[in-house]
């Protein structure tokens, strides 16, 4: 085999597998079954405060469920947007810490997550805050009594809707600047920019956001750069809060020294 047969081998190679990385992408971005539970199935065994499980309705008529800790319609509510991988009893110990705040809070299930009929994509989970949002507003509270909180993926969708509207808060656990960015990161060899379907642009969309924010991230993060959670920190405008830990990876530690942050953060809002 010559070196012109190698090389067009090579190349039909490359081209496979781009098609390959373009149909199959969204499988390599959502993770509905991850460890440690590898099940879609929910119980909210460990969660310590009172909960409701909730259903709301998404525009695209689908039918989601989510978890919600009521205190009194005069504090403010946390509406969590969870990340990219596992289901929502991976979240309760943060959950627990949050129910100690003086706040409410309703965390949603995406769709195709934790038992949720559909299959997620960029279009889908704005369209799955939007269901939650209106939920909310039904229950009589407002935009202006609502802070977004985003974990990871969460916090793309957080602040899509968050952007040229007023809500009383927002908080970006472990924050991107863009798929785009991210892909480039972990497929270098690939044309991302052209390829990637859900593009998650929040590094154009932050400077929209006009109400108090709180980006939180770890310098050991392996999954997300922090020096992605540090560009959107510098791009955001003030009011701005920033937490950023020594030693926390990507799912950050929901310590005395977390808690701690994000109670003033929300004194502030006061």
């Amino acid at each position: 085999m010559n070196i012109k047969s190698i090389i067009l081998a090579i190349l039909f190679l490359y081209f496979i597998l781009v098609i390959v990385v373009y149909f199959y992408q969204r499988k390599l971005l959502y993770y509905p079954l991850s460890p440690p539970t590898f099940t879609k199935d929910i119980s909210g065994d460990g969660l310590i405060h009172k909960f409701e499980t909730i259903s709301f309705e998404t525009s695209d008529n689908l039918n989601l469920k989510g978890w919600y800790h009521f205190k009194s319609l005069e504090k403010k509510t946390i509406l969590f947007f969870h990340g990219n991988a596992s289901n929502l009893d991976n979240r309760i110990y943060k959950l627990n810490l949050l129910g100690n705040l003086d706040v409410n809070f309703l965390i949603i299930a995406w769709r195709g997550y934790s038992g949720n009929p559909g299959k997620p994509s960029e279009a889908g989970l704005y369209q799955d805050s939007l269901g939650a949002l209106k939920w909310l507003n039904k229950k009589g509270i407002s935009n202006e009594k609502i802070i977004l909180y985003g974990e990871s993926l969460g916090t793309a969708v957080a602040t899509e809707i968050g952007q040229n509207k007023k809500f009383a808060g927002i908080i970006l656990e472990s924050p991107f600047t863009s798929m785009i960015e991210m892909g480039k990161k972990y497929y270098p060899i690939f044309p991302v920019k052209l390829l990637i379907k859900d593009k998650y642009e929040t590094k154009n969309k932050i400077k929209n956001i006009k109400f108090p924010i709180l980006i939180m991230h770890g310098k050991k993060d392996k999954l997300v750069p922090f020096n992605m959670g540090n560009e959107l920190y510098n791009l955001a405008n003030e009011p701005k809060f920033k937490y950023f830990t020594e030693e926390d990876g990507h799912m950050m530690e929901f310590d005395i020294g977390l808690k701690d942050e994000i109670n003033k953060f929300l004194k502030s809002l006061e």
